[in-house]
């Protein structure tokens, strides 16, 4: 089992966390509310984490197919500026977490909103209590249901 601390100043994040071999397939949604939010189900199971490969988030960059719709990221919409086709340029190899994994998290300010959570296009938006940026969440009527960790910003210690 692994728990996660605040890299800054030592803060206990979550309750002990089980790896996962790999990443699991994004689950499709619908768009309908269930149980009164209108968000996907999560890609990670509570009490569990993956480490995901794939860039996550900002900066967005240009997508080198520039004539196929691609997914800005993972389970995400098509991002398209100025007519240009865009897929996330940010981090590889993040933690990637239920975000009901962190309820001790706040918001860290990046200006962004949706109709119905967090789209995650604008970097970190959750925040240690302490104010060190600690994660990405995704939680839009749009996105996948994800919390991702910036690198460096938690330490794993080993133990239940």
């Amino acid at each position: 089992m692994t728990i996660l601390h605040c890299a800054a100043c030592g803060l206990r994040l979550t309750g002990p966390l089980s790896p996962l071999p790999a990443v699991p397939e994004r689950p499709s949604y619908d768009g309908l509310p269930v149980d009164g939010v209108r968000r996907a189900p999560s890609t990670v199971p509570r009490g569990h984490y993956a480490v995901d490969p794939d860039p996550t988030g900002a900066p967005f960059v240009p997508a080198e197919d520039q004539d196929d719709c691609v997914p800005a990221y993972p389970g995400g919409p098509s991002i398209v500026e100025d007519g240009v086709e865009l897929v996330a340029g940010g981090p590889r190899d993040t933690l990637l977490l239920h975000p009901e994994d962190m309820p001790s998290l706040v918001p860290h300010p990046t200006g962004e909103s949706g109709c119905c959570g967090l789209p995650g296009n604008r970097g970190p938006n959750r925040a240690c209590p302490c104010g060190a940026p600690v994660g990405t969440e995704m939680s839009e009527c749009w996105t996948p249901y994800e919390l991702h960790l910036v690198p460096g910003a938690v330490t794993e210690v080993q133990g239940a």
